[in-house]
Order: C-alpha cells, then sequence, then structure tokens
C-alpha cells in the first residue's frame, strides 16, 4: 500500500527552506539518496542535512532505510543510512478534497469494464468505501471520525447525519449524476464495511453541503 503522508504535518515540514530543499533532492534523484550525496546536492554540511532529512522521515515525506551490504562496493566502511521519497507528493486543500479516490475508481472501473463503465464505477466506489470502512473499524474509529478524516464534515442533525463538505466538490459540480452516484456507493460500501446498520446512504442535494446524507434506518450497529 502506499504510504500518504499527513498533508499538514508535510506542508509544515516543507515551510523550512532546508527541508524544502532535501526533500525536493531525494524526490528528484528517483533512487535512494544517502546523507552525503544529499548534503553535497544541497550544499550544506553533512549533520545538518541528517538531522533535516530524519525530520522529513518523521512528517511522512521520507522513508529511510540503511542499505543492504551487496548494494555498496566491498570494503566501503559501514552500512549508510539512504532515503526515498513516499507517494506522489503533497496536496493541502481547504475544505479537503478527494479528488484522487475518484480517478483510481474510474480508471479501475474502465480497466475493468470499459464496456460497462458506469456500472463497474459504481461497483468499484462501493467495494473501496467497504475496505476503507472495514480497515476503520478495525483500527477502531466510530462513524464520525471515519467520515471526518475522508473530508467529509458530518454534523448530527435530528436522525440524519449531514455531510458540510463535498471531497469531489468541482467534479460533483460539473459531472453531478455521475459524482454524486459514485458518492453515494461509496458511502453505502463504507457503512457496510463498518457495519453500522442503523444508516444508510441516500442522495439529498443541498446547496453548500454533500449531496448525500446518512438516514436512520431503525436498525442496530453491529
Amino acid at each position: 500500500m502506499v504510504h500518504t503522508p499527513d498533508p499538514w504535518t508535510a506542508a509544515a515540514a516543507l515551510l523550512d527552506s532546508s527541508r524544502r530543499a532535501l526533500y525536493d533532492a531525494v524526490r528528484r534523484a528517483g533512487r535512494p539518496v544517502a546523507r552525503d550525496e544529499a548534503a553535497a546536492t544541497t550544499g550544506m554540511s553533512r549533520g545538518l542535512a541528517a538531522f533535516h532529512l530524519d525530520k522529513l522521515v518523521d512528517a511522512g515525506l521520507l522513508t529511510a532505510r540503511y542499505e543492504a551490504p551487496g548494494d555498496r562496493p566491498r570494503g566501503r566502511g559501514r552500512t549508510p543510512k539512504v532515503y526515498e521519497a513516499t507517494g506522489d507528493g503533497v496536496t493541502v486543500t481547504v475544505p479537503e478534497r478527494r479528488y484522487q479516490l475518484i480517478a483510481e475508481i474510474l480508471a479501475a472501473a474502465v480497466d475493468d469494464d470499459p464496456a460497462h463503465a458506469d456500472a463497474a464505477a459504481s461497483r468499484h466506489a462501493h467495494q473501496r468505501g467497504h475496505d476503507l470502512g472495514a480497515a476503520c473499524a478495525a483500527g477502531g474509529a466510530a462513524l464520525p471520525e471515519a467520515l471526518t478524516g475522508l473530508g467529509y464534515e458530518p454534523e448530527a442533525a435530528g436522525g440524519e447525519v449531514l455531510l458540510r463538505n463535498c471531497p469531489f466538490h468541482a467534479l460533483a459540480g460539473a459531472h453531478t449524476a455521475l459524482i454524486c452516484g459514485l458518492n453515494q456507493a461509496f458511502l453505502a460500501g463504507l457503512l457496510t464495511g463498518m457495519r453500522v446498520t442503523d444508516r444508510q446512504a441516500v442522495l439529498a442535494p443541498d446547496p453548500g453541503r454533500c449531496c448525500v446524507a446518512l438516514t436512520g434506518t431503525g436498525g442496530g450497529t453491529g
């Protein structure tokens, strides 16, 4: 699974110009980079580079490991620590958006069944929601926490859970029927994966919030 750093922690780490320079150097290299090389590339001391590289690891922007003995020429001292970039970069949006999630669902649908991509997309959206829901449940997260983590900004209103933010806002405005339908399927899958049986995802368009709401079913929560 591709590691995705917390965007706010990552963005805060990159405010430091030295860390930004080191991150850019490692990312552009496209391979494991040792401290000495990173320091030489950015024109800073090895000690300072090592400090900032490890801070980038803490922020989730880089991973670090010790190079395997077979990866270096014989007789070249101790095994060096090397760094690699994680994921595909960092994006921060306010409120939170999840356009990559929809892109992955649509791409999987076209790969799976190009002649019936719309139906395949709905299946993939439901399955993706189910898998994320199951992972949240396994980690002990409750439904409000899971929805918040996905950027929905849930708000209890009577017997409903309204979603104040649509993580797919721009796409939903341009392709309303498609994106809102996939959003509903995704949230239905999330509920199933979390074994939440007293809620259902329904289309409830309203200006200024997500087109899906979670309404009560009268059942119980497993």
